[in-house]
C-alpha cells in the first residue's frame, strides 16, 4: 500500500495515515441475509467475510425465537446473521478485543438490529448468568487444549437443554475438536468438511 509513495514527505505520510485509519466498508449476503459491515485494520478478515465464517453460517440452524451467542465475534458477521434469523430471540456477541466489540455494535446499528448485545468478555467470563439455545464460534487455528476445554465446559453449562454448539476450525484440528466434543458433550456431528475448514456441532442433551 505504501509502495511508490515518498514517505519522507510529511504530507504523503499524513495522507497514508488517514487512508489506513479510514473505515473499511462492504456488503455481503450470509445464509440468505443481506448485511452491511464497517471494519478496520487489526480485526480478523477486515475486507471480506472469511471462508470459515461463511461455511459455518451455511450449516448452522437458527430458529426464530432462539437465544444465540457469537463467541469471539470480531466485527459481528456470525452474530448479526443469527440476529436476523432469530428475530423473536436475542443475540449476544462477545469478544475480548474492545475494538471488535465497538465495531460489532456499530454494525448492529448499521443493520437496524435491536435484538443484539455486544459485550467485552474474555470467553464466557462476563456473561456467566446468560443461557443460550445456540452458541457459535470461529475458533482460532492456534486454540490450545486448555482454552478449548474452557470454552466447551462453559458452553455446556450455559446451553439450554437441547441447545447446539457450532464451531468452524481449520480441517487439521477436526480430530482435536471431535475428541473434545465427545468428552464434554457426549456427541459430535461433522456437518461439513472441506479442504481448509470443517464445521461441527455438539448438542446438550435434554434434561
Amino acid at each position: 500500500m505504501a509502495e511508490g509513495r515518498d514517505l519522507n514527505n510529511p504530507a504523503e505520510r499524513r495522507r497514508l495515515q488517514r487512508e489506513l485509519k479510514r473505515d473499511i466498508r462492504f456488503a455481503d449476503v450470509l445464509a440468505g441475509e443481506s448485511l452491511e459491515f464497517v471494519t478496520t485494520w487489526g480485526l480478523f478478515s477486515p475486507r471480506r467475510i472469511d471462508d470459515g465464517t461463511r461455511l459455518l453460517l451455511a450449516h448452522a440452524e437458527v430458529r426464530p425465537a432462539d437465544r444465540c451467542l457469537d463467541l469471539g465475534c470480531g466485527y459481528g458477521p456470525i452474530g448479526l446473521t443469527f440476529a436476523r434469523k432469530a428475530h423473536q430471540g436475542r443475540c449476544t456477541l462477545v469478544d475480548k478485543d474492545f475494538v471488535a466489540v465497538e465495531y460489532s455494535r456499530r454494525n448492529a446499528e448499521l443493520n437496524g438490529l435491536a435484538n443484539v448485545d455486544c459485550l467485552l468478555s474474555n470467553g464466557f467470563a462476563q456473561i456467566a448468568e446468560r443461557r443460550f439455545d445456540v452458541i457459535a464460534s470461529n475458533l482460532p487455528a492456534k486454540v490450545g487444549r486448555e482454552l478449548l476445554y474452557t470454552y466447551l465446559l462453559d458452553a455446556w453449562d450455559q446451553l439450554n437443554p437441547g441447545g447446539r454448539l457450532y464451531v468452524v476450525t481449520i480441517t487439521g484440528l477436526r480430530r482435536f475438536i471431535e475428541r473434545g466434543f465427545r468428552e464434554v458433550f457426549g456427541n459430535y456431528d461433522k456437518l461439513k468438511q472441506g479442504r481448509d475448514y470443517t464445521v461441527a456441532v455438539a448438542r446438550r442433551a435434554s434434561d
